[in-house]
C-alpha cells in the first residue's frame, strides 16, 4: 500500500467544462492513497476524473475508485466525512466501483485479520488478507495476466498488497500470482491487489470505464 499522494485539486482532471452526457463521470476517493495516478490513468481512459472527499461530490459520480494507502485510515476517515453509509448504500445499488490494493480490503465483504474497529464497505462475496505478499521492503512488480484484458500482461506493482483468500459463487477469479488471488470481479465492482495506476498502462482504468459505461447504459434504458 503507497503512503499519501500530494493532495489534488477539487476540479475535474480530463475538462473544467461540464462533460458530455455520454462520457462517464468517475471519482476517486480522495481521503487518502494515491489518488492523483488514479486521476490521471482515468482521464486517459476517456473518463471525466474527480476527487471525492464529500457525500455530495459521490452522489455526483458515475462510478468511484478506491485507491490503495492504509485501509484501517480510509475507513476510519470514511466515517469521520460521513461516506462509510453513502459509500455502501451507492455499491448495494450497483454504482461501479474499483479497488486497488486496501481498496480491495475496502470492498471485501469479510476481511480475514482485521485491525481493531476496521470496517469495510463491502460489495464483493471475498475474505481478504491484509499484507499478504509482505512488507514495504518486499513490495515487487511481475506480470498479471487478468481476464477480461486483452494483449500482453498488465505489469502488477504489488506494495504491501493483501491477496483473496477465498471468493464465494457470486464472485469470479479474474487473476491469481503464484496460487493466490489477486484479481476478482463481482457484478459492477472489481478489485485488484497490486497497483496498475503506477504503471502508465491504462488497460486496467479502460476495463473499469467500460464497466461505468455499461451501466449507465443500462440505466438509460
Amino acid at each position: 500500500m503507497t503512503a499519501p499522494a500530494t493532495p489534488v485539486p477539487a476540479s475535474d482532471v480530463r475538462a473544467t467544462a461540464a462533460p458530455a452526457s455520454d462520457v462517464p463521470v468517475v471519482g476517486v476517493l480522495a481521503l487518502q492513497g494515491d489518488v492523483r495516478e488514479h486521476l490521471i490513468a482515468l482521464a486517459a481512459a476517456d473518463a471525466v476524473a474527480r476527487p471525492v472527499r464529500r457525500p455530495e461530490e459521490l452522489a455526483e459520480v458515475d462510478g468511484l475508485v478506491i485507491p490503495g494507502g492504509e485501509s484501517t485510515t480510509i475507513s476510519k476517515l470514511a466515517a469521520l466525512f460521513g461516506l462509510l453509509e453513502p459509500l455502501r448504500a451507492r455499491v448495494r445499488a450497483g454504482m461501479p466501483v474499483y479497488g486497488t490494493c486496501a481498496g480491495m480490503i475496502m470492498l471485501a465483504d469479510k476481511i480475514l485479520d482485521p485491525r481493531s474497529g476496521q470496517e469495510t464497505i463491502g460489495g464483493i462475496d471475498m475474505i481478504v488478507r491484509r499484507n499478504a505478499f509482505g512488507r514495504q521492503n518486499e513490495s515487487f512488480e511481475t506480470a498479471v495476466d487478468i481476464e477480461g484484458v486483452e494483449g500482453d500482461p498488465v505489469e502488477g506493482v504489488f506494495i504491501r498488497a493483501p491477496w483473496v483468500e477465498s471468493v464465494g459463487a457470486a464472485a469470479e477469479v479474474l487473476a491469481e500470482h503464484e496460487g493466490h488471488i489477486v484479481a476478482v470481479r463481482q457484478g459492477n465492482a472489481l478489485a485488484t491487489s497490486f497497483h496498475p495506476e503506477l504503471t502508465g498502462d491504462h488497460r486496467v482504468h479502460a476495463l473499469f470505464v467500460d464497466m461505468v459505461r455499461a451501466e449507465q447504459a443500462r440505466r438509460s434504458l
